[in-house]
């Protein structure tokens, strides 16, 4: 049996003390969502520093993949929305507060919640700020 693994950034809470830990997570664990996205970029800004240190009260349930945005591809859609193989980037919508979030490999999104990332620019770029 193959099992479907990816490593991601794995918050919980004991104690009243965040823990983060890097773990390799089953597939399984991800929500039940219409679009899998391989995760290619992601940012850690100030907002997702708080919520690793747990300096902050920005997580809202735990355990939790933190990671506000992210840029990757799609790998599977039940909707249609979404092709694989599509760029495509996420922002906000409580990604890493409510939702888990982008520090991850895999990410199982509402389709909706997703742009495309428009031809000629990169995940890099947009999703990690890059100084001119």
């Amino acid at each position: 049996m193959v099992v479907n693994m990816f490593k991601a950034i794995w918050l919980e809470q004991s104690a009243g003390q965040t823990q983060a830990v890097l773990k390799d997570i089953d597939i399984t664990a991800l929500p039940e969502a219409d679009t899998l996205v391989r995760v290619e970029w992601s940012s850690l800004n100030y907002k997702d520093g708080l919520a690793i240190t747990g300096r902050s009260p920005v997580v809202r349930k735990f355990p939790m993949i933190p990671g506000i945005d992210f840029a990757g591809t799609v790998e599977t859609c039940a909707s249609g929305a979404w092709k694989p193989g599509d760029q495509v980037l996420l922002t906000g919508w409580g990604h890493g507060e409510s939702a888990f979030g982008g520090l991850a490999q895999r990410a199982r999104v509402d389709g909706a919640k997703l742009v495309r990332l428009p031809a000629g620019l990169n995940g890099a770029r947009e999703v990690a700020y890059s100084p001119p």
